[in-house]
């Protein structure tokens, strides 16, 4: 298994997840009916977890309890985040391209 899919795999039940973060349970289901995360479902309905969405609402509970922002104003930094990390994914492949053409020149 590599990396990115180790981060994605949904370990954490709600209580262990809100522990970690410390948060209640209600913030995480508050943040979910609202847009901001959408864990995965086991066969039972239990919300699971994985590493990324914890990073994700400790970048969330950061904006919220440090700075001040307020929920819609997360929802647009982290828009803005993701459309970030898009772009210099894409600013890398070009980058590898010119490369490649370079050495075949």
């Amino acid at each position: 298994m590599n990396r990115e899919n180790y981060n994605n795999e949904p370990r954490y039940v709600i209580s262990i997840a809100a522990r970690m973060l410390e948060m209640q349970t209600y913030t995480l289901r508050y943040y979910e009916k609202v847009g901001i995360i959408e864990p995965r479902r086991s066969r039972g309905n239990v919300r699971l977890y994985s590493d990324r969405d914890i990073a994700l609402l400790q970048r969330v509970k950061t904006l919220v309890d440090d700075m001040g922002v307020n929920l819609p104003g997360v929802e647009v930094i982290l828009r803005m985040m993701q459309r970030m990390g898009e772009m210099q994914f894409q600013l890398e492949e070009a980058q590898e391209e010119l490369k490649r053409q370079k050495g075949g020149k």
